[in-house]
């Protein structure tokens, strides 16, 4: 028998609900998913707080609402396959996994890719590959994607990204000023172009090319 929620999971759930998402399966996987495997130790109590919390390498795990409302935006099904740029703690690949068919994640740090591996790998999510790799230059042979999610800030969204979307695909990124506010913006693929929207103002941290030195 699982146990049963604690009251601040539960909070986690209607402040989801009270900020606009529907989709039952977004809540479902939000649900399933444990947030305070994928923060830092000292912020486990803080884990189901509707805020970002600081993860190694400088990066940070996003706020709830914003996690389920990108992943809401991408109208997922079993049968994509979905690129995420930024895995950062792995968090929102786990949240994609429960939703698609299988997940590709790029990590330019090793660490943050090495400990997101493991922890994924522990929790079973075994739909999810994570890469160390260069979000702005994805390999040739990663192949085409239904959907692609960036978690972290673009100045524009590159050409070649786009190209790598399928006919009927859609991408969701912050676009915006690496230091300031962003705006979450999603493009559909269609068979004469591409057709964009802009959503709701972010703030997240910079996609930066190449994969970092760390010391």
């Amino acid at each position: 028998m699982p146990a049963k929620n604690p009251p601040e999971k539960m909070m986690f759930q209607l402040t989801l609900r009270r900020r606009g998402i529907s989709d039952q399966g977004v809540l479902r996987a939000m649900e399933e998913v444990p947030r305070e495997a994928f923060v830092q130790d000292a912020d486990r109590a803080d884990a189901y707080r509707d805020s970002a919390l600081g993860i190694a390498c400088g990066q940070t795990i996003s706020q709830p609402f914003v996690v389920a409302y990108m992943t809401e935006q991408l109208h997922l099904r079993k049968q994509h396959r979905v690129l995420e740029i930024g895995t950062g703690s792995g968090y929102q690949a786990a949240i994609l996994s429960r939703l698609a068919g299988n997940v590709l994640t790029i990590e330019r740090f090793r660490k943050l890719a090495d400990s997101a591996r493991q922890r994924l790998e522990a929790l079973g999510y075994y739909n999810v590959e994570v890469m160390l790799g260069d979000g702005f230059d994805v390999p040739a042979g990663a192949g085409q994607f239904d959907r692609i999610i960036v978690t972290a800030a673009m100045q524009q969204i590159p050409d070649n990204l786009l190209s790598r979307l399928e006919t009927g695909g859609i991408l969701i990124a912050p676009v915006g000023p690496h230091h300031g506010v962003q705006t979450l913006v999603r493009v559909t693929r269609k068979e004469g172009g591409f057709e964009r929207k802009e959503l709701v103002d972010v703030r997240f941290v910079p996609a930066l090319p190449g994969i970092a030195r760390e010391l």
